[in-house]
């Protein structure tokens, strides 16, 4: 009996794992589908190497995969029950004495492979994805300055020095109508107006410069209370492009940058309960949150799966779908109301994870005592059960 269990176990989990690749790449290309616009922008339009592209796709995988890794792992598991059941293996199994309970290990497994590899890239992969992106970009914005650049826009990247741009042509590297404020020099502050500007990079040493013509300088000096203003034909602004990105405090850094012991040293140093201490919790409570949802996502796409034997196939996808949307809308208004600290970070979190859990376990419990349940009335029902959770 237990080599029999042993080749059942084999069995399933081999299922699930073209599903799993499948949807892997599914989910993968829907997200870079997103950004798809954004990166024949940086081609067309700023000259960005293909190599750079290529680089900044792959530091940006594990942003995305934190998520398609649980969306994935719960399609697999949902098509693979969903297409044993309109085979009727699942009865095949049940009529030579195989319970679902004894059908879990491999769920249980494979779960668990998910909270494994979504916890490494919560935990690892993210902070170095995320360094390595801006390094990236300092890299890319040295010899392509202007791709940071937008029009109309108010732009304080660097350090005391505002800039803004009424028109920017990207084919002759020319800036129309440009508002420099300067205040890199103690107690002065530089006001620089020109109707055309030309840009100028030096990528080995992260320098940019603007070449600024037939243009007026205002000059205000706070400690003498004096003002001036200087005309010109031609005035060149330099400024250090890696100073732009490199923050100089560790709070001014992003929260998904940091390592998991940066992060929990951080909301223990930080007293205040305002939006900052709010994000703090948020950030590390979903590092653990998004892997544990691999388990609880399987733990209702299995039943799921099994009751809905006399669905198509067609439908499996279109629920898994809907379930993915439902986790992830739960997700975001959990991080919105936990920004701003109307419920607790914990409870925005976690709380995705304990309704899908709890309902996979109701619904297994149900499954297994033959007393099925419609999909798409579980579904209905834990819409509206969060619904009114918020609404509280």
């Amino acid at each position: 009996m237990m080599k029999i269990n042993s080749i059942i176990n084999r069995y399933i989990f081999k299922e699930m794992l073209s599903p799993f690749v499948l949807s892997v790449l599914f989910f993968n290309f829907v997200f870079l589908m997103a950004k798809m616009i954004e990166i024949t922008n940086w081609i067309v339009n700023y000259d960005v190497s293909i190599l750079a592209v290529m680089l900044m796709i792959f530091y940006s995988t594990p942003l995305f995969m934190v998520f398609v890794i649980p969306m994935s792992s719960m399609m697999s598991i949902l098509l693979t029950f969903l297409r044993m059941s309109g085979d009727n293996e699942i009865t095949a199994l049940k009529s030579g004495g195989l319970s679902l309970y004894r059908m879990m290990p491999p769920v249980v497994i494979f779960g668990l492979l998910g909270f494994g590899a979504t916890l490494y890239i919560t935990v690892f992969a993210i902070p170095w994805a995320t360094l390595s992106i801006r390094e990236l970009t300092i890299s890319v914005a040295a010899s392509n300055i202007d791709i940071g650049l937008k029009e109309r826009t108010f732009n304080d990247s660097f350090k005391d020095v505002m800039l803004y741009v009424n028109k920017v042509d990207l084919k002759n590297k020319e800036l129309i109508d440009v508002f420099i404020e300067d205040k890199r020099q103690e107690g002065l502050i530089s006001t620089v107006v020109a109707p055309r500007g030309k840009l100028f990079s030096e990528p080995d040493k992260f320098l940019y410069h603007l070449m600024l013509y037939n243009g007026t300088i205002h000059q205000t000096n706070m400690d003498d209370r004096m003002a001036n203003s200087i005309g010109f034909k031609t005035y060149q602004l330099s400024l250090d492009i890696k100073e732009a990105f490199a923050p100089e405090k560790k709070q001014r850094r992003h929260l998904s940058e940091l390592s998991l012991k940066e992060i929990i040293d951080y909301s223990k140093s930080h007293k205040t309960r305002d939006k900052t201490y709010y994000k703090i919790l948020l950030e590390l409570h979903q590092k653990f949150s998004l892997p544990v949802a691999c388990i609880a996502m399987g733990l209702i796409a299995m039943p799921l799966g099994i009751q809905s034997r006399t669905a198509k196939r067609s439908f499996g996808l279109v629920l898994g779908l809907v379930l993915v949307l439902f986790y992830y809308l739960m997700l975001s208004a959990g991080t919105v109301f936990g920004k701003t600290g109307r419920i607790p970070p914990v409870v925005g979190m976690w709380f995705p994870n304990l309704i899908m859990g709890t309902a996979g376990i109701y619904l297994l419990l149900r499954a297994a005592r033959e007393r099925p349940i419609r999909a798409y009335n579980v579904v209905l029902y834990l819409q509206q059960m969060v619904a009114k959770r918020f609404r509280k």
